[in-house]
């Protein structure tokens, strides 16, 4: 992301500590509010917050949603919803770390009995319960579905 707050930070903190790298991607209002990682080197500002996204989708390999607030909550319906409608094809791993995401689940099954989304759809992503678990889901995913267009409409 390139925030200097919340999960955001701890997860920079802790990668920079290893020597690891990372590019962060923030919108210029953040930086004007002191949002901003200081300690990222490599970042990249953008207009706005739908810009940052679009970004953010475009470099990455994988979206992976960490327990959080409703940025993150909207980040990951956007990136679902991209998916559903073949415009993302990268694997979704939604982080349910301690149950945090339970009721958001439960959500989606109340919407597949609904008739608001197929069931096929709640392939779109993968749950984690612990961070050991998100790398081997990206390295070994497989892929959704091979034409998402013809189930996204419900």
């Amino acid at each position: 992301g390139g925030g200097g707050i919340g999960l955001m930070v701890i997860f920079a903190d802790t990668l920079l500590a290893a020597n690891g790298e990372i590019t962060g991607v923030i919108p210029e209002f953040m930086i004007k509010e002191g949002w901003d990682h200081a300690g990222i080197k490599d970042m990249i500002i953008t207009a706005d917050m739908s810009e940052r996204k679009k970004t953010i989708f475009a470099m990455s390999d994988a979206a992976v949603a960490l327990p959080g607030g409703v940025g993150t909550l909207e980040e990951l319906m956007e990136v679902i919803t991209l998916k559903q409608l073949g415009q993302f094809n990268k694997p979704i791993i939604i982080m349910n770390i301690n149950g945090f995401y339970d009721h958001l689940i439960e959500f989606f099954d109340h919407m597949v009995r609904g008739h608001f989304m197929r069931l096929e759809h709640k392939d779109i992503w993968q749950i984690v319960t612990s961070a050991q678990e998100v790398v081997p889901a990206i390295v070994n995913y497989t892929g959704w579905h091979a034409d998402p267009k013809v189930i996204a409409r419900i």
